[in-house]
């Protein structure tokens, strides 16, 4: 199967552990699909969902460390209180991103807004965009990658993640399931894919059926015309029944 690989680079990244809502926020080690989709989003300036293309990956770091970070509590008023959340990260994160949809490399090379790894701050870059073709083989070696649950061959820790997000705000979950995150070694066999060059097995999240609705904008208050001024009417005033002048 002819794919692109696109291999991205950053700094940090940190991607939100969805059972944790305040306090310490740890990171899954592993991007959900929600993530990869906002990634495509973001380099096409447009909604790029399951609808729109198939996605694998495999996702490294060389470690983990803790941030100290600012958030402004609000209660309902206009003032709020800081306080100091602490947040783990991932060091030096890289990822290999497939898709059998030859057209997004256009989309990679020269992205319409910026590339994160979770976080605002947390920047990427595109290192390399190389088209490949994956073998088929009969056994391979998945590793750092996330693979739907359940299946009798996969281990590791298991989350429901969303695929994608609702485009109206607030933004709603889609396509939330559980998957397994694949972070050590695991042999699989059956008939699947494998990067002929990295020598690991590639998972394809396949394209879901029908079309992604992107709600219209509701349109803007026209602005008010200061200079305005009330026309003078002429005339006698009609005389409604029963009333009389």
């Amino acid at each position: 199967m002819k794919v692109i690989r696109v291999h991205i680079t950053g700094w940090v990244a940190s991607f939100r552990n969805p059972l944790f809502i305040s306090g310490f926020q740890p990171t899954l080690p592993l991007p959900p699909l929600s993530a990869l989709y906002g990634l495509l989003t973001a380099a096409k300036g447009d909604w790029v969902t399951p609808h729109d293309a198939a996605i694998g990956f495999v996702f490294q770091s060389t470690g983990k460390a803790i941030d100290l970070e600012t958030v402004y509590e609000f209660a309902g008023k206009l003032d709020a209180k800081s306080n100091i959340n602490r947040r783990e990260f991932l060091v030096e994160p890289q990822l290999y991103l497939y898709t059998p949809d030859i057209w997004l490399r256009d989309v990679f090379e020269r992205p319409r807004y910026p590339l994160l790894f979770g976080r605002s701050s947390d920047l990427a870059t595109v290192k390399s965009i190389d088209e490949i073709e994956l073998q088929n083989v009969s056994e391979t070696t998945y590793q750092d990658t996330l693979l739907p649950f359940p299946d009798a061959q996969l281990y590791g820790q298991i989350q429901a993640l969303p695929t994608h997000f609702t485009a109206e705000i607030p933004r709603r979950p889609l396509g939330t399931r559980a998957y397994c995150l694949i972070t050590e070694q695991v042999k699989y066999s059956g008939n699947v894919l494998q990067d002929p060059e990295k020598k690991w097995g590639v998972y394809l999240h396949e394209r879901v059926p029908g079309n992604f609705i992107v709600p219209n904008e509701a349109p803007r208050k026209s602005s008010v015309d200061k200079n305005y001024e009330v026309s003078i009417v002429g005339g006698d005033q009609m005389q409604l029944p029963g009333i009389s002048s």
